[in-house]
């Protein structure tokens, strides 16, 4: 496998230390990772999973100074839920790096091809981007998820986590660079910006020619403002104001368990549902025994005047609830007359994430199906399933919502771009 040295004149840290610099180190590093066999990967990533495990500790010492400083800051209970990682999330990242280690190797897989008439062969292959840079905010487990899925996919990584995560992306980040070089690595293939702030953030949106793409994760401002300020390619990933539709012939225990564990089973996420739309004909017979297996849980329901007749405990909700992330034990609740103004809700409030339908009806499991326009679409499943390590794609870059390149969970294939080989045997263009 290549190996990079730094150049003993350049440090680490100099006093010309810049976002710049890092990215131009990434860049350089790229060429190199390009090149890794799946065995130098593997061996990588490996490395990788170890180090997190040996150095446990200091990730989670780390971490309490990032938890301790959120609580005084009151980010709230869904960041700091983001924010934390104990023994077992620590264990959990080590082994999502093992599982992106097994998957198979995206670089040089042929996707298409033909041979032209005059005899050339054309070869359609898998190449990396490049260097993939990442915003993100209060997610440190985002470090370790882009930076592995960097290198199974040949790219370099350039890491702006935010400063509510600041110390355990810090300590993260050179846990992975000492692992890339105990295996001979280049550790320059993963950088992080985090120490410039939000100057670091700015210079990656603005890094054309160094960083390849770039993939914003947090909350909409954070989307939107990397989305509409950045000069280099965006794989825009979305809110997720998520939708599970109960059809009449919806089975109450199917109904019952699915809404509770897609808004409870962690609250925090993109992928948890925020809306519950019921079909008239269902409510009398699903919202009571629904809304009481959700209240059980701790969760506020904020419902129109039909789910408030048949749920008292129920709030008003407001216009502004139906496009609400609330990213808590909180869900708002309507009553709708049918399946048509069940598509035309979604259609008006869906940031196009992940939409399910609890339906026996196969007509109208497929025509749900069919019409919504969203990255994931289900039926008779939880929306928790909304996920690159659920769906086998070991640790995700995050779950896009945009049209192009990529949709819904991103994994390594989302890394890559497309190159075509020709080989000919001296045939010139008439």
């Amino acid at each position: 496998m290549p190996t990079v040295t730094a150049d003993p004149a350049v440090p680490a840290s100099t006093v010309e230390d810049s976002p710049e610099t890092r990215m131009r180190r990434a860049k350089e590093a790229a060429r190199d990772t390009a090149r890794l066999t799946s065995d130098g990967k593997v061996s990588a990533l490996h490395a990788i999973a170890d180090a997190l495990v040996a150095r446990a500790a200091d990730v989670i010492a780390a971490n309490g100074r990032d938890l301790a400083r959120g609580a005084e800051q009151n980010i709230g209970d869904a960041l700091l839920d983001r924010l934390r990682l104990d023994e077992k999330r620590v264990a959990a990242l080590a082994a999502a790096v093992r599982d992106v280690a097994a998957l198979p190797d995206p670089v040089g897989r042929v996707v298409g091809g033909h041979r032209m008439p005059n005899g050339v062969a054309l070869e359609q292959v898998r190449v990396p981007f490049g260097v993939v840079g990442a915003i993100y905010e209060a997610r440190p487990n985002v470090t370790v998820d882009i930076a592995a899925l960097a290198l199974q996919s040949g790219n370099a990584a350039v890491l702006r986590g935010g400063s509510a995560a600041r110390e355990s992306n810090t300590v993260l980040v050179g846990i992975m660079r000492d692992a890339l070089a105990s295996v001979g690595i280049t550790p320059e293939a993963i950088q992080t910006v985090d120490d410039f702030g939000r100057a670091g953030a700015t210079a990656m949106m603005h890094a054309r020619g160094l960083i390849d793409v770039l993939v914003p994760r947090g909350s909409a401002s954070l989307i939107e403002t990397v989305v509409t300020e950045s000069t280099v390619p965006v794989i825009e990933t979305g809110a997720g104001v998520v939708h599970i539709v109960l059809d009449e012939s919806a089975p109450l225990d199917w109904s019952r368990d699915i809404v509770v564990n897609a808004k409870v089973q962690r609250p925090s996420v993109c992928n948890a549902v925020e809306t519950v739309l019921v079909l008239r004909a269902a409510a009398e017979r699903v919202v009571p025994d629904v809304a009481a297996a959700l209240i059980d849980q701790g969760v506020t329901i904020h419902g129109d005047e039909d789910i408030r007749r048949l749920v008292p405990a129920a709030v008003a909700a407001t216009e502004e609830d139906w496009a609400t992330e609330y990213l808590g034990l909180e869900l708002a609740m309507r009553v709708v007359d049918d399946l048509d103004e069940a598509l035309a809700h979604i259609r008006r409030y869906s940031t196009g994430h992940t939409e399910s339908i609890i339906s026996t009806d196969a007509l109208r499991i497929e025509r749900f199906l069919a019409e919504v326009d969203s990255a994931v679409v289900m039926a008779n499943a939880s929306t928790r399933f909304t996920d690159g390590g659920e769906f086998g794609f070991g640790a995700e870059v995050g779950i896009s919502t945009q049209k192009l390149h990529a949709r819904g969970p991103m994994g390594l294939a989302e890394l890559t771009s497309t190159k075509w080989l020709a080989r000919g045997a001296g045939q010139t263009r008439a």
